[in-house]
């Protein structure tokens, strides 16, 4: 997993009807019909698929990630309850194969906060109020914003930072590039140690050969 430490990248506000888009469930970020592929690349495709293209299929230029100053966009500001829906994996996937690494939002939903870590994609939660005047700064002109891992800050174009809280054992293992997994084998020499006084302890515990 590529470590997240710091990224200084254009922010692309998700809007509807010029106001944050709430309740974007991973069916919305990632249709179904995408869904039968178990690798990890190709899935931007289908990113927001229903909001990126027309009825016609053709390509809807009013969508922000389609327009040229978001098209490398690395972060993403939605709404309310971000994620919601499916516990779908494909969602983080496609906002990774689209190169958005962080998503600032006021709330996630739980599963989806939980496979962004897994995957490599930092979930920052700001308040409401926050994240409207950062979309509103990211439409503009200068929409280049950083965030910082290391000092849980998020700096607008302007200069002005907000601070966010993270979990410290998540955001270790963030900073590493480790998921679960990868976090459970830098400790594998004290895990065998541990199995094998187990076995001397417990004998009746082990399988008969």
């Amino acid at each position: 997993m590529t470590p997240f430490q710091t990224l200084t990248g254009t922010a692309a506000p998700l809007l509807e009807k010029g106001k944050l888009m709430s309740n974007v469930d991973t069916d919305m970020i990632i249709p179904k019909q995408f869904l039968k592929t178990t690798t990890r690349t190709g899935l931007s495709k289908g990113l927001f698929h229903e909001l990126k293209t027309r009825a016609d299929g053709s390509e809807n230029p009013d969508f922000v990630l389609n327009k040229p100053a978001y098209a490398k966009a690395g972060i993403l500001i939605a709404g309310e309850n971000f994620g919601c829906g499916s516990s779908r994996e494909h969602a983080p996937w496609a906002l990774l194969d689209q190169g958005i690494t962080c998503v600032i939002a006021p709330s996630f939903a739980d599963i989806f906060h939980n496979n962004c870590y897994k995957n490599g994609i930092l979930p920052v939660r700001l308040p409401v109020d926050v994240c409207e005047q950062l979309a509103a700064q990211a439409g503009g002109a200068n929409h280049v914003f950083t965030v910082d891992l290391a000092t849980q800050t998020v700096t607008t174009p302007d200069g002005v930072t907000h601070a966010f809280d993270v979990d410290p054992g998540r955001k270790s293992n963030l900073m590493a590039g480790l998921d679960e997994i990868g976090a459970s084998l830098t400790v594998a020499d004290e895990i065998s140690e541990f199995e094998h006084k187990r076995r001397l302890m417990t004998p009746w515990l082990e399988p008969a050969r």
